[in-house]
Order: C-alpha cells, then sequence, then structure tokens
C-alpha cells in the first residue's frame, strides 16, 4: 500500500499540496479515534499528559512527519516520483549516519561500507541533477528524525499516531477554515472530491496499522527487507506510470545506493544469524541435563562377589491363586 500510494494523490486535484496534508491530518485522527473506540485503549493518553517530556517528543514527532508528509505529497504531484522514492532508499543510510552521531552507536565494518557507497551515490546524483536532491534528502532525514523520536517515545502504532495527529488536528482545521474562508477550498467540488479528501485518513491510517500488526508476527530481518518493497514499487511507478526521465546519471546513483542497501542487508542477515546461533547454543546448554556420575555395582569391583551371581530375588513375589497354573486346586 505504500508503494502504490503514487497512484492516489494525483486523484485529488485540483487541491494543493498544503490542502491535501491539512486533510489528511483530520481526517487521520478521525480514523484513528474511531480504531481506538473499537480497540478500547486510553489509558496511555493520561499517562501521556501526564509526562511533559514524552510529550514534548510526540510534539517534535508530529512537526517532522508533517514535513515529511507534506515533501512527500508535493513531490508526487509535481512529478518527482523518483526522486521522492530515492529519499525511502537512502533512509536506512541516514538512519545507521544518525545512530553514530547522536547515539554514539558502534558501525561494523559492512554498513561503514554501506554509508561510504551512499555518499558517494548523494554527490554522484548531485552531479546529474546539477544540484543536491533536496527532494530525497529531505524526506530521508525528516523520516529519520521522526524514527528516532519514536523511539525515544515508545508509544504504539495507533497510540502514537493518535497523539501526532492530536496535535497536528488544530493547525490543519485552523488552515482548512482559512482557505474555504478566502474561497480557495476545494472540499465542496462534488461529493467524489470531497470523499477523496476524507480517504486521506484511511490511506494514512491502513497501512500503519498493518504494519504494526505485521511487526509483532514478522522476524525483524524479513521486516527490514520488506520495507524496501515501497520505494521498489515507488521507483517503478515513476519510471513506468509516469514515464519520468531517468539519464545516465541518475541510473548511476540509484544503481549506488542499491550496493549500499545490498551491503546493508547482508550484514543484517549475517548478524542476525550469528544471533540466532548464539541464541541457540546459549539455550542447549541452560536445558541440557546435569550428568551424574554413573555408580559400579559392587559386583563387577569386588571379586568375592562375581563367583556367587545372585540368582533369586531378596523376596519372592506372590502368586494369584487363580493365575498361577502351579498351584493345585485345594482338597
Amino acid at each position: 500500500m505504500w508503494g502504490l500510494v503514487p497512484l492516489f494523490w494525483p486523484l485529488l486535484k485540483p487541491a494543493g499540496a498544503g490542502e491535501i496534508l491539512a486533510h489528511r491530518m483530520v481526517w487521520s485522527l478521525a480514523v484513528v479515534g474511531v480504531a481506538l473506540l473499537f480497540v478500547r485503549r486510553w489509558a496511555w493518553a493520561g499517562e501521556l499528559m501526564r509526562n511533559p517530556r514524552r510529550l514534548a517528543l510526540v510534539t517534535v514527532a508530529a512537526a517532522v512527519i508533517t514535513v515529511n508528509w507534506g515533501v512527500y505529497i508535493w513531490a508526487v504531484n509535481a512529478g518527482h516520483v523518483v526522486e521522492a522514492s530515492l529519499g525511502y532508499f537512502i533512509n536506512p543510510l541516514v538512519t545507521i549516519a544518525m545512530g553514530v552521531l547522536l547515539l554514539g552507536e558502534r558501525l561494523r565494518p559492512a554498513q561503514w561500507a554501506a554509508v561510504g557507497v551512499g555518499l558517494a551515490a548523494v554527490l554522484v546524483l548531485a552531479f546529474g541533477y546539477g544540484q543536491p536532491p533536496w527532494i530525497s534528502l529531505c524526506l530521508a532525514f525528516s523520516f529519520a528524525t521522526y524514527g528516532l523520536v519514536k523511539k525515544k517515545v515508545n508509544l504504539g502504532g495507533l497510540e502514537s499516531l493518535a497523539a501526532e495527529t492530536a496535535i497536528q488536528f488544530v493547525p490543519a482545521l485552523a488552515y482548512l477554515l482559512w482557505i474555504g474562508a478566502q474561497g480557495e477550498s476545494t472540499f465542496g467540488n462534488g461529493a467524489g472530491h470531497a470523499t477523496l479528501l476524507a480517504a486521506t485518513g484511511l490511506v494514512t491510517a491502513i497501512p500503519l496499522v498493518c504494519f504494526g500488526a505485521a511487526a509483532i508476527r514478522v522476524p525483524l530481518s524479513t521486516l527490514g527487507l520488506l520495507q524496501y518493497l515501497a520505494p521498489v514499487f515507488q521507483f517503478l511507478l515513476g519510471i513506468l506510470y509516469f514515464h519520468e526521465a531517468m539519464p545516465a546519471e541518475r541510473w548511476a546513483g540509484f544503481a549506488l545506493v542499491w550496493v549500499a542497501l545490498t551491503l546493508l542487508t547482508w550484514d543484517a542477515l549475517r548478524t542476525a544469524r550469528r544471533g540466532r546461533i548464539a541464541l541457540a547454543e546459549q539455550e542447549a546448554r541452560a536445558t541440557a541435563p546435569e550428568t551424574v556420575p554413573e555408580t559400579v555395582p559392587e559386583s563387577t569391583t569386588n571379586p568375592r562377589t562375581q563367583a556367587q551371581p545372585q540368582t533369586q530375588p531378596l523376596t519372592q513375589p506372590q502368586s494369584d491363586p487363580q493365575t498361577d497354573p502351579r498351584r493345585e486346586p485345594a482338597a
């Protein structure tokens, strides 16, 4: 669904990117509110309101994802689908770089190589465009920042989206009322157009809910690989459906990005495999039964008892008079 969403935004024309973005914020809150009523999860809201630090982080996340949504909608409707897909291709590289610079994380050699190749790809694309690929960089950095903040907030997908859209709701609604008063709103241009604008809430919420459901059922390494499908679909749509130009410099830049992602994927799979092996070995050691030294019978060690093997049991078993054929019937 995320990979095919570029097909949806052009359907909302003649609405501009700002109006589409505002409707997306307003209707997303409505959809998420209905979902929360269905699952009856509200305790997190009170806890969030009593924690100013987490509330501030949610506000930052809402601001960052607003930038990401707005740039992406504008890019698709302005004919930059391929460049938008590039932003989500290089997002893992930006996330890794932020982990090093902001969190002090240490990279493995393959990750360093991937970041270096990714930087080379950006330089090649900048040469091909005649300027840095600003749309791609803005999408990559905004989404990486969003992921970093959400990691600090530690809220579920549905709850996090509800909190963020609740913060976005008032400014978005105020903007929609303002453009309506100016006569620039397209919401009244027929029931079909209004329905499509309202559907922005479903387009936002449904993929996120599905992702949250998959995250607890699919291994993390597989989930990471599946996330590459969205920019792949967007890239193919940009070339095959929207017929965007792909000069040689752009192909070279994308090829370098794919090399970097291949390195990251190979390193992630190798590390995950080593982790599974180590965990299996640890569990095997933890569950292995303790070995008790066997006691050697006296008869095998005492020469005096070897010549006198025990042939009769110490106690004779009692025979059943009804089943023992050796017992004669009573007179």
